[in-house]
């Protein structure tokens, strides 16, 4: 069982690291170069569509798979891959108070000014995007790399020889 809980939190943990990498290194450049309402618009609409039902699980699984994989006992697993889960463990919870304490709240403020009323200020694209964009890119990046090195650690745990 520990066995499979292992590779579940190495998968999803992958797919999750693969979705932030490629926001990093390809969305938010693309992003970068439409036009202040343009952009507000695309980041809108983003946000609306990303919390569905199949990016929650990889969400939620990126916690529950590395700990319950910590927390089942397996005979065999070295105290070197207990910690590597472990840390992987904690750099995914770190993205996920990253992700809770910085992103959310800048995409709930980025919905905000869509119903502000004409000639309010909150509601100009590039206002909204001065507020928005380099603070969201930001936090983007520490939770980026926050993932992919829990990635990389859950990997080590799991490819690391038992006894090793």
């Amino acid at each position: 069982m520990a066995t499979l809980l292992l590779a579940l939190a190495v998968g999803c943990t992958g797919l999750y690291a693969g979705f932030m990498l490629i926001f990093q290194t390809g969305i938010m450049p693309a992003l970068a170069r439409l036009t202040d309402p343009e952009f507000v618009t695309a980041m809108r609409r983003i946000n609306e569509y990303v919390p569905r039902p199949v990016f929650l699980a990889v969400f939620l699984g990126v916690i529950a798979f590395p700990a319950a994989a910590f927390f089942v006992p397996q005979d065999g697993r070295t105290d070197t891959q207990k910690w590597l889960v472990l840390a992987g463990l904690v750099c995914a919870v770190l993205n996920h108070a990253v992700t809770i304490g910085g992103n959310i709240p800048l995409n709930t403020a980025l919905a905000a000014p869509e119903t502000a009323p004409a000639g309010d200020p909150a509601g100009d694209p590039s206002v909204v995007r001065s507020a928005f964009e380099k603070r969201w890119n930001g936090f983007h990046r520490v939770r980026t790399a926050l993932i992919v090195l829990a990635f990389g650690l859950l990997t080590a745990a799991a490819v690391l020889p038992e006894g090793a």
